[in-house]
This record gives structure tokens, C-alpha cells and sequence, in this order.
């Protein structure tokens, strides 16, 4: 058996930004998915002072996959560590830190540490994982250093919001009319198109033609990632121009007695694109009302026609 070895790769970036604003932007992981371009979903564990561990699954070298890490976080070292629980083959272990030094002009460098080994110590193999990390690391980096340099406080940028639906029918009902996209031309208004594909059980990708409230058609492609019965998470792979990513996640079950649904979008604005696409006069606060109403919209149609897709279900 041919002996696992540890690699180590380092990859930097220089922003003009202060080393806190990049902190604080890879300290909050339930903000990746529209920040990072490879990260699709992440599902915190647990959480303590200090420390998290988390499920992500992002894109890895074309393929979506997924793995547990677990982090401390050391905001007065400006240090964030991470280990991999349980590595997805052909990846042995993985671990790194992110460093965020203030250099002597003001600006700061950003230091994304790896070391980790392959399953089977194969050099081949060794290589695959380097490219990947040669790949999504810089890719990240270059997302931090654009999002900090607009200058603006990150959730102005980055923000989330959800709308839920009280449901008469079944979660389980619900929860198949939203994963069986394929339909939603037939069944949604606002969907004029849909192809719909699953490479692997529970990763599905999605395209869709959709028209707005003002007539405009808007093509869409996200990745998908389904966890029978729970929720269903997913990640547009091309965002439209106001918007740096967007993300979001369909969740199912029960509140307060009652069976519901909710719809979590999560984006970051463009702030370069705010006075082309809403006018001279647009501010980021124009931006996220308008981003609320025009996605809100759109979810809220597709809850409500799930809604009385799952009682129609129920009452045979």
C-alpha cells in the first residue's frame, strides 16, 4: 500500500481593506453560498464560543460534493483554523487556516493555508486534489478581495431573508412538488421552460425560463442538493447582474403546531450595478427592497402553488 504523504499549498491575495471586514466575511459560513462561487450549501452542527463544526458541499473539480469540518475562530489573532471530520474520497484528510495580516501601505493579505492527503497516496490522485484547490482558492480569494474593496459594511452587501406558508396538505407532498422541477412549466405561471437533470442521487441541475412581473424573460441555472424530505438547497450558477450570488433553501416540516414551508434566499449585491439596473439614483437599501419584493415574488408563487398541490394530495 503506498504510503499517504501531507501536502501543503498556500494561496494569497492583497486587498485594500481592513483585515477585519475579510475576517468577518469567512467568519460567517452561512454567507459562502453567495460569496464563494464554489460553495452550493452549508448546514451548521453545532456551534460553541469559538468554534463550529458545519456540512458544506461545493462544486469540486465539476462535481458537487460534501464533507464536515470543524473550526475555531480566534477574531484578536484575525485566525481561522479548520479541519475536515469526515474527507470525501479520493481527499485522505484536510486541513489549513485562513490568515488576514495588515501590511505596512494599509492594504492586507489574505493567506488561505492547505495540507491533506489522498486515500490511496497515489501521486495521480495527489495531483487531483491540488488542482481543485489550485482552482476554487483563488476563486475564493478574488470573491473576498471584490466584495471587501466596494468599501461597504458587509450586510448592507450580503443579507438573507425567508417567507413561509402554513400548509393543509403534507410536508412530504410539498416537498415532492418543489423537487420535481421538471414539472413547473406545467404547473407555475411564472416558468415558462424547465430542464431538469440529476448526474447523482441528490445533486440536480436546473435550468428554467421565468418571466417577471414587468413581461421580461430571465433564464436561470442553479445546482441542487436534495435531502429526501427535509430541504432542498441550491445555488444559481450564473447570477443576473445586480447580484454577485444568490443562494437559498426550501426547508419542510412543522412550526407551532401546523405543517410549513419556508423559502430562504440568501445574495450579495453588486453595488457596481445598482444605479445601471435601478436608476442614478438607487442605493444599496433601493437594491435589497427591490431584490425582497422581485425574489420574494417568485418563491412565494412557487410555495402557494405547493401548497395546494400537497391538499389537493391530501384530500384525494
Amino acid at each position: 500500500m503506498t504510503e499517504r504523504q501531507i501536502i501543503h499549498t498556500r494561496h494569497t491575495a492583497v486587498a485594500a481593506a481592513p483585515p477585519a471586514a475579510l475576517y468577518a466575511l469567512v467568519a460567517d459560513v452561512t454567507r459562502w453560498p453567495a460569496v464563494f462561487g464554489p460553495s452550493v450549501h452549508v448546514e451548521v452542527l453545532e456551534r460553541g464560543e469559538g468554534w463550529e463544526r458545519f456540512e458544506i458541499w461545493a462544486v469540486v473539480n465539476g462535481e458537487v460534493g460534501s464533507w464536515v469540518s470543524r473550526r475555531t475562530l480566534d477574531p484578536q489573532a484575525l485566525r481561522i483554523t479548520f479541519d475536515q471530520e469526515r474527507s470525501r474520497a479520493p481527499i485522505g484528510s484536510m486541513g489549513g487556516e485562513w490568515l488576514f495580516q495588515e501590511l505596512p501601505d494599509g492594504r492586507t493579505e489574505i493567506v488561505l493555508l492547505h495540507h491533506f492527503s489522498a486515500v490511496d497516496g497515489d501521486p495521480a490522485t495527489e495531483r487531483w486534489i491540488t488542482e481543485a484547490l489550485d482552482r476554487n482558492s483563488p476563486e475564493e480569494l478574488a470573491a473576498l478581495v471584490r466584495l471587501a474593496e466596494y468599501g461597504h459594511p458587509v450586510e448592507d452587501v450580503v443579507f438573507s431573508f425567508t417567507d413561509t406558508v402554513e400548509l393543509a396538505g403534507a410536508p412530504e407532498d410539498v416537498y415532492a412538488f418543489v423537487d420535481r422541477a421538471d414539472r413547473w412549466a406545467d404547473l407555475l405561471p411564472h416558468v415558462r421552460r424547465v430542464r431538469l437533470s440529476e448526474p447523482t442521487p441528490g445533486v440536480q441541475e436546473l435550468e428554467m425560463d421565468t418571466v417577471t412581473a414587468d413581461g421580461s424573460a430571465h433564464t436561470t441555472r442553479s445546482v441542487r442538493v436534495c435531502r429526501d424530505g427535509e430541504w432542498i438547497a441550491y445555488k444559481q450558477l450564473v447570477a443576473p447582474k445586480l447580484l454577485l450570488g444568490h443562494s437559498g433553501l426550501w426547508s419542510f416540516g412543522t412550526g407551532d403546531g401546523s405543517a410549513v414551508v419556508t423559502a430562504r434566499h440568501t445574495v450579495a449585491i453588486n453595488p457596481e450595478a445598482v444605479a445601471e439596473v435601478l436608476g442614478e439614483q438607487a442605493t444599496l437599501a433601493d437594491a435589497r427592497a427591490y431584490l425582497r419584493e422581485a425574489l420574494g415574488r417568485n418563491s412565494l408563487a412557487t410555495l402557494s402553488h405547493a401548497a395546494q398541490h400537497a391538499e389537493t394530495v391530501r384530500q384525494g
